[in-house]
């Protein structure tokens, strides 16, 4: 999301992307791209040092492959999984590198999404327009909004909701004026949620419709049900700091992606008001709005880092963001040796 931002170590660094789906490596941001860009228009052959992996966008371009990709948001999420992988190739694309390769029996391709709604649907987008891919599965952490969960549990939700696409409101006399733009849920201050706007599956082209709920795939949610009890989650960090009890796998729920870092206590106590969700984090809504759109299934796992400002004390992802990474990861590789290959 991710509810991860504070994780001890971590540095975000901004690729540089070359418009239209190109990439200069390791080529700053200057006038360089824009020449390459009118050279590449012209359609002569890219002569600007530096300049790799630029896609045309043929099919030609297309890895025909199917595959499962594995998204995380960023490296301490996807390490063990990619740990697991035989690696056979890696690709580029849009400053992303994508590992090809084999994981639990499937021909797989990991890649990191970045932080946060634009780069998780931007990367999701890219990796459907240059691979074959059967299945999305994301795997990270999150923050944990049901009051019953505690940090260290893993939530597989059946459905995901951007919560934070709103209606800020007028502030009229005795309450709040939406003009009639708000959806079905109750507003926090001026803010009201509602539905994300979407190309309608069926109608003429460019017709619209909104939608909050994006469902993941009823039968990778049969599979997650099944082996959740198989799996072994790790209560103690590598530094001996240990969860209050064992943690388990919660299948089915809600979750809810926005933008925002939560750790606020009144703010998450609404999010559990007024959606009944299990977690929050920054990417998963998003990846299932391009999946949705593009008609393919997905499946996101997310182990509780932190309790998004629920917690008593300091907020947890410090102590057990990679404790929480490793769990989810843990039911992702035996969700994955459960699947079917074909």
């Amino acid at each position: 999301m991710f509810q991860a931002m504070q994780l001890t170590g971590l540095a975000w660094r901004m690729p540089p992307i070359f418009p239209g789906g190109r990439v200069c490596v390791p080529c700053d941001f200057d006038m360089r791209h824009f020449l390459v860009r009118a050279v590449l228009a012209a359609g002569l052959p890219c002569i600007a040092s530096g300049c790799a992996s630029i896609r045309s966008g043929s099919a030609n371009d297309l890895d025909r492959t199917p595959r499962v990709a594995v998204i995380s948001a960023f490296d301490a999420e996807l390490d063990r999984l990619r740990a697991a992988t035989v690696i056979s190739s890696t690709r580029i694309i849009n400053g992303r590198t994508h590992y090809l390769g084999r994981l639990a029996g499937h021909d797989v391709v990991l890649l990191l999404s970045g932080y946060s709604m634009v780069n998780a649907a931007m990367t999701t987008q890219s990796l459907l327009d240059g691979f074959t891919v059967r299945s999305i599965v994301f795997s990270g952490i999150a923050g944990g909004v049901n009051p019953g969960l505690a940090v260290g549990d893993v939530t597989v939700p059946a459905q995901w909701g951007s919560y934070q696409e709103q209606v800020f409101a007028r502030a009229v006399q005795g309450g709040w004026e939406t003009n009639g733009m708000a959806g079905e849920f109750g507003g926090y201050g001026m803010m009201f949620p509602r539905g994300s706007s979407v190309a309608a599956q069926r109608g003429r082209p460019d017709s619209l419709e909104r939608r909050f709920w994006f469902p993941v795939d009823s039968l990778a949610l049969a599979a997650a049900q099944q082996v959740s009890q198989t799996v072994r989650l790790s209560r103690c960090t590598q530094t001996n700091e240990c969860l209050g009890r064992e943690p388990r796998v919660v299948t089915g729920g809600r979750g809810v992606s926005g933008s925002t870092f939560v750790d606020n206590a009144e703010y998450r106590e609404w999010v559990w008001r007024t959606f009944q969700a299990d977690a929050l984090d920054m990417e998963t809504a998003a990846v299932a709005q391009v999946a949705y759109q593009n008609r393919v299934p997905y499946i996101a796992f997310r182990s509780l880092s932190d309790l998004a400002g629920g917690g008593a004390g300091r907020n947890e992802v410090r102590t057990f963001g990679r404790l929480a990474a490793d769990n989810s990861a843990a039911l992702v590789l035996a969700y994955l040796k459960a699947l079917p290959t074909k």
